[in-house]
């Protein structure tokens, strides 16, 4: 089964369609989106990817990630999602957008407007094994450590949102708290 992403001008703006295995390839621009679930206590729920994905296998990247599927909604996606890998329902926050790009060590490439969304997480995690190996749960201050740290244990897309959005971050964050 192939799975098809939405291909995006600069202004987010549904241009087309492609597969996503070759849209990776090539590296053409798609939307995506990024879901931070933060706990009552302020620690932010990090998956481990399976070492199986498609591409930054075994690293730790925040809660869920994915793409939304033409003609469908974005918000309808990530809460889809949340609940494939994660097994969890939130209620999800927009908080903005943000563009990357990135080549990784097998040759597949991202080239995303990813929409993030924020929210509170209030249930146990019931992850999917074909998709999470583990699951952990930080603060802010602690994840910033980490990475710095062990860089090559953590997702290019969550070094980034880390490096060029802190302050977006951590206003989403203590909104999804609220």
């Amino acid at each position: 089964m192939t799975t098809d992403l939405i291909l995006v001008n600069e202004s987010d703006q549904a241009i087309g369609r492609g597969e996503k295995l070759a849209v990776h390839t090539v590296g053409l621009l798609h939307r995506a989106f990024s879901i931070f679930l933060i706990d009552p206590d302020g620690r932010i729920l990090l998956q481990r990817r399976q070492r199986t994905k498609y591409h930054s296998g075994g690293l730790w990247a925040n809660s869920c990630c994915g793409h939304p599927r033409p003609g469908g909604r974005t918000l309808a996606a990530a809460r889809r999602r949340l609940h494939e890998e994660l097994g969890v329902a939130a209620r999800l926050r927009f908080g903005f957008l943000v563009r990357y790009e990135a080549k990784f060590p097998n040759g597949l490439r991202e080239n995303e407007i990813a929409h993030i969304y924020f929210g509170l997480l209030s249930t146990e995690v019931r992850p999917d094994p074909t998709e999470v190996m583990a699951t952990d749960r930080l603060t802010l201050a602690e994840l910033k450590r980490a990475i710095a740290a062990h860089p090559g244990k953590y997702s290019f897309w969550l070094k980034h949102y880390l490096q060029h959005h802190e302050r977006a971050l951590r206003a989403g964050l203590l909104e999804a708290i609220k």
